[in-house]
């Protein structure tokens, strides 16, 4: 796989850092969680073919362990808000310099400047602050989250890894590791640079939920069909929109014209009519084929089971049969392959990794001892 034989350590967090891991893992990076040793169970639901390490930092003697295990290992990726890994010894300063190579990546909502830098947020903070909540809604409504996608996991998680890969790549070249710095903020911005640069292009000139890409324009719209599920129609282009309207079999001479801002509404509420009078089964029977941009909007389960996506393998299913999706890209030599395994328990790899990383069965059965470590052996994955 692209990333085999880079060793990846993950400090355990919620959403955003697990996700990083998740992927570096996915495509071949051996990544230890260091869970801590007071939890009983994970909220990491992206463990997928992560170890776990249960670890006390709040001992000089978990901190000693963390420093070793840093020394050896190519990345960090630490979740906490600005200044408590420097609080713990654990800055980048001190482990940069017993390990220049070490790419150190810090994943918080505000960044490690700034006036916001030690602020609480969630999602939903990140993406008011970035401008992109203020163009997500319905027409005289309130903005809307569209869940914790844009921040924690867009801009969050991916740009991380993202800049984890680049810094790797560059180490290649200077041999020398770096701080990756990402901010969830600049990371959802960055993600919607179209919006901002697109802002002299028209797209936006009305309110909220009134332009062609947020719900305003009627040939971009999701619609309710007669057995209450749903379609999506996105025919912008003319000939597309052609199309649609020869499948919901209107006639365009007899409509508005497609781009007349004044009589979306109408337009609008004709599609909903026409569209709630078929199933969307007879929907797809009728556009499938047809490049008209419509489709079913599918549940979860749904997704993993449409004949496209299971042609091509989009989703996999683990030893617990869960679905999830498949790693993406997909890469032609060297693809990523997902454990199918169940996600680790806290500490069930404790002991290995340490042993791994010199220490002997006496040091690990004393820092056990002394509150340092815990082990949870318990799991099978048969």
């Amino acid at each position: 796989m692209a990333l085999s034989g880079i060793r990846v350590i993950e400090l355990a967090g919620l959403a955003p850092v697990p996700f990083c891991g998740m992927i570096l893992s996915d495509f071949g990076a051996k990544v230890i969680r260091i869970d801590r040793t007071n939890t009983v169970s994970s909220v990491d639901v992206q463990g997928r073919g992560k170890l776990s390490a249960a670890l006390n930092l709040k001992k000089p003697e978990g901190v000693a362990v963390l420093k070793n295990l840093c020394l050896r290992s190519d990345v960090l990726i630490e979740p906490f808000r600005k200044g408590v890994m420097e609080k713990l010894g654990l800055g980048p300063l001190e482990l940069l310099n017993e390990n220049p190579r070490l790419i150190y990546a810090r994943l918080t909502g505000f960044g490690q400047s700034g006036s916001y830098a030690k602020a609480a947020g969630h999602d939903i903070n990140y993406i008011a602050m970035s401008g992109l909540l203020s163009m997500l809604g319905r027409a005289h409504e309130n903005p809307y989250a569209p869940l914790n996608l844009l921040a924690d996991f867009a801009g969050g998680g991916l740009i991380c890894t993202m800049g984890i890969i680049m810094a790797l790549l560059e180490r290649t070249k200077s041999g020398k590791g770096q701080v990756v710095d990402t901010s969830m903020v600049e990371g959802a911005a960055y993600v919607g640079s179209f919006i901002w640069k697109s802002q002299n292009l028209g797209l936006w000139n009305n309110l909220r939920g009134e332009n062609l890409l947020d719900s305003g324009a009627p040939f971009y719209e999701t619609y309710k069909t007669s057995d209450g599920k749903y379609l999506a129609v996105g025919a912008i282009e003319p000939q597309f929109y052609e199309e649609l309207i020869k499948g919901l079999g209107l006639d365009s001479t007899q409509l508005p014209l497609q781009m007349s801002n004044s009589d979306w509404p109408q337009l609008k509420k004709i599609f909903a009519d026409v569209i709630a009078s078929k199933t969307q089964e007879e929907w797809c029977k009728i556009f499938d084929g047809k490049d008209a941009c419509v489709t079913p909007v599918l549940s979860l389960d749904e997704a993993a089971s449409h004949p496209h996506n299971k042609e091509r393998g989009s989703f996999i299913v683990d030893s617990q049969g869960g679905i999830s999706p498949r790693p993406a890209p997909l890469l032609s030599r060297t693809p990523a392959n997902p454990s199918l395994n169940s996600d680790p328990l806290i500490g069930e790899h404790t002991v290995s990794i340490l042993s791994e990383f010199g220490y002997s069965q006496e040091d690990i059965e004393n820092l056990m001892l002394s509150g340092v470590i815990a082990s949870n052996k318990t799991k099978s994955n048969l």
